[in-house]
């Protein structure tokens, strides 16, 4: 695999990371979720 392919799957692999954290934020009870466990994390 050429460098040039790599370096494209990797931004590929990279923005498909990031969409799929930004959805996980636009869900409501996601973001309770993960804010319950910081909670406890640290009580």
């Amino acid at each position: 695999m050429t460098l040039r392919a790599r370096k494209f799957l990797a931004y590929a692999a990279a923005i498909a990371v990031l969409l799929a954290v930004f959805v996980l934020y636009t869900r409501p009870q996601i973001m309770v979720t993960l804010a319950e466990q910081i909670w406890f994390c640290f009580r």
